[in-house]
């Protein structure tokens, strides 16, 4: 029975690319940890860190997949749900530093303590508990993104409009993390962070442990959004990315389907960012900046939305080539991106992978009318 379940999840491709991210989670950390220096084949920490780190963005773009590639949802936002999994992460890592910390107070971040704050608020208790900060890691992204979608989707918002409100979410939350009254840090952030679990984070063994956590959590969410789009649930996100009008006549409640698969995409945001923090030792304000979210789009677009795969190819490539950039040109990186970005669009509109696809299986053009409706009587059945 879980046998014929998984043929009916995974097609070829996705049973490749789990087995692939499941391997390198395995191997990565054997070469980093088992083999000496001077073995050809060893893996340095600090290439695990930044791999790592490529891994949740990675994550991060395949979230924005499920809901622009396949439901038509184009979410400039979805950096500020990557960003609140990072702070809920944050501010579990910071509790954990005790008296450690530069004033020594057992129980008030270093922050609270310099801006005389006199005892903890009440948003920070319970984040002493690892079990407490995952739970607030899946359910404030989520949470947000059930209120947001609720009011956006049941006011019928699509299109530029819906995409332009998103950033607007994502900027609000930008300058109310900046001010110092929010008990976040203000611009410095959380940092210095000690322990994870009781392990030293800044260890080898550690920063293994969260590289081959970020691969396998890949691999998953992989699994998870395969199985929906190969389910009836996602011939109708096609169905209402291709003809809303049309899915709403068949008697779909469209607003229902897109506020779950943003609602879900959003936890799957929050989960990367929760991962990203402990292998850089930071976040700030500055991870909710609007370029930043453009930038998930531009990875989504360059390895080909609507195909999983292509997400997760984009983030990795485009993000190596931004630190190659970065460290020659630093001053000239976001020319680069942009001119990136339009070189896709005119070039390859369905980024690397679609592109491929289409010469693998020579299709091309839109979906007529009549496959639309076939879509939508297919998910009825």
């Amino acid at each position: 029975m879980i046998t014929s379940y998984l043929f009916r999840a995974l097609d070829a491709k996705a049973v490749w690319t789990i087995t692939i991210l499941l391997l390198i989670a395995a191997l990565v950390p054997i070469a980093n940890l088992a083999l000496a220096d001077s073995n050809p084949f060893h893996i340095p920490d600090y290439v695990v860190s930044v791999f790592g780190k490529y891994l949740c963005y990675a994550l991060l773009a395949l979230a924005l997949d499920l809901v622009w590639g396949y439901c038509g949802i184009l979410s400039l936002g979805h950096g500020a749900f990557f960003a609140l999994g990072g702070y809920a992460m944050g501010m579990y890592l910071m509790r954990q530093i005790g008296t450690r910390g530069v004033y020594g107070d057992p129980i008030l971040p270093d922050f609270m303590v310099f801006l005389n704050w006199k005892e903890l608020p009440w948003f920070w208790h319970g984040f002493d508990q690892f079990w407490f900060a995952a739970i607030m890691i899946l359910l404030v992204p989520g949470l947000l993104a059930l209120v947001f979608g609720w009011f956006a989707f049941r006011s019928r918002v699509t299109g530029v409009y819906l995409s332009i409100i998103t950033q607007a979410m994502t900027y609000a939350l930008l300058l109310a993390f900046f001010r110092n009254e929010m008990g976040f840090g203000g611009n410095n952030g959380l940092t210095d962070f000690k322990d994870i679990l009781g392990f030293d984070i800044q260890a080898s063994t550690t920063r293994a442990a969260l590289f081959a956590a970020s691969a396998i959590a890949l691999a998953l969410c992989f699994f998870l959004c395969s199985a929906i789009i190969r389910s009836k649930f996602g011939k109708v996100l096609v169905a209402v990315r291709d003809a809303e009008s049309r899915s709403r006549f068949f008697g779909y409640r469209v607003e229902n389907v897109k506020l779950f698969v943003f609602t879900f995409s959003a936890m799957m945001a929050g989960l990367a960012g929760a991962l990203y923090v402990p292998q850089v030792g930071i976040i700030n304000p500055g991870e909710f900046a609007p370029a930043n979210s453009i930038e998930i789009v531009v990875w989504t677009a360059v390895g080909g939305r609507g195909t999983l795969v292509g997400p997760i190819i984009g983030a990795v490539l485009v993000n190596f080539g931004k630190s190659v950039f970065t460290a020659a040109f630093p001053e000239f990186w976001l020319f680069a991106l942009g001119a990136l970005f339009v070189a896709v669009t005119l070039l390859l509109p369905k980024g690397i992978v679609g592109t491929i696809g289409g010469w693998t299986f020579r299709r091309g053009g839109s979906a007529s009318t009549e496959s639309i409706g076939k879509t939508a009587n297919e998910a009825a059945e």
